[in-house]
């Protein structure tokens, strides 16, 4: 009979240790099932996140961005452009230590309206020669970057709306834009 509940006791113990092992397994594997559930969703679901989270960190920048070339005299309402007058190319060295950089360019300017264009043409010699002062005034360092490009249109469209006396200078576009 002692022999009987040894042998009981045993089997119990055994049992009891399996029902542990198969509880911790069963565990392990929920928790693994549970982790690649929750990686799959957000492998799923994280393009469009990313996506949306893009366009809205975009936008914001767009608006901050307008707000900033607002307060410095330039518009950018790429919904409602002005009339457009070209300029001819610009070739100039770029200040440097070496003086071996230049900068060759053309840019259009937009203006806050038709009547305007007769002051542009009959300035156009004091317009080139002031954005002629201004770029060659520049570095390669402060032109290289989108933000140096920004400020550089905000200067030429500052200086320019100086000289006018029928309208302004709303914003420039380059339409070439090469340093060497």
């Amino acid at each position: 009979m002692a022999e009987v509940a040894k042998q009981e006791e045993i089997v119990e113990q055994r049992g009891g240790s399996t029902n542990k092992l198969l509880i911790i397994i069963s565990s392990l594997l929920f928790l693994i099932l549970l982790a690649g559930g929750a990686m799959a969703y957000l492998m799923l679901t994280s393009d469009d996140e990313v996506i949306e989270d893009a366009n809205n960190a975009k936008q914001s920048h767009i608006i901050q961005k307008n707000a900033y070339n607002q307060q410095n005299g330039r518009v950018q309402d790429y919904a409602k452009v002005g009339p457009m007058v070209p300029l001819d190319k610009f070739i100039v060295n770029l200040s440097s230590d070496s003086g071996t950089r230049y900068l060759r360019t053309s840019l259009n300017l937009e203006l806050s309206s038709e009547d305007m264009q007769a002051e542009v043409e009959k300035k156009t010699p004091m317009i080139r020669d002031i954005i002629i002062k201004i770029l060659s005034a520049k570095s390669y360092e402060e032109i290289s970057t989108i933000r140096g490009k920004e400020a550089l249109k905000d200067e030429i469209v500052s200086e320019l709306n100086k000289i006018f006396t029928d309208g302004r200078i709303e914003n420039v576009f380059f339409t070439e834009f090469v340093i060497q």
